[in-house]
């Protein structure tokens, strides 16, 4: 059996080559409302996809802490989460203008995934909610 899709997901392309990037260390950290909270920890795969996250020390899983959060933080409340990818490792020291690019957003409770797909390159970055 497959395992199941964790509610925050991410993908980078490299723009300079029009290929995926694989192998950029990326964190995710809750902010709000209960954060921030100790950082999952993951790397792109060879299509530049996270599809996993691992908590430091076996602690709480990401659907876990993504639930709590919901049932926690009320009907209208909102998390904030950031998404932070170790660009300098990818493309070298000196190489890019972005050491880190590091992406906040909202994710309101009862909705069941979130898709950050990133755009980048060693000058320019863009991004937007996937599906």
């Amino acid at each position: 059996m497959a395992a199941q899709r964790p509610p925050i997901t991410c993908h980078v392309l490299d723009t300079t080559t029009g290929r995926p990037a694989s192998s950029i260390a990326v964190t995710l950290t809750l902010l709000k409302p209960y954060g921030p909270s100790t950082p999952l920890t993951a790397t792109t795969n060879s299509d530049g996809r996270v599809t996993a996250w691992q908590h430091q020390g076996g602690g709480v899983q990401l659907q876990e802490i993504f639930d709590n959060a919901a049932e926690h933080a009320g009907e209208h409340a909102q998390m904030v989460w950031a998404l932070k990818f170790d660009t300098a490792a990818y493309y070298g020291e000196g190489n890019t203008f972005w050491p880190e690019v590091e992406l906040r957003f909202f994710v309101k409770p009862g909705e069941d995934h979130y898709h950050v797909p990133l755009l980048l390159g060693p000058w320019s970055y863009t991004t937007y909610r996937g599906s």
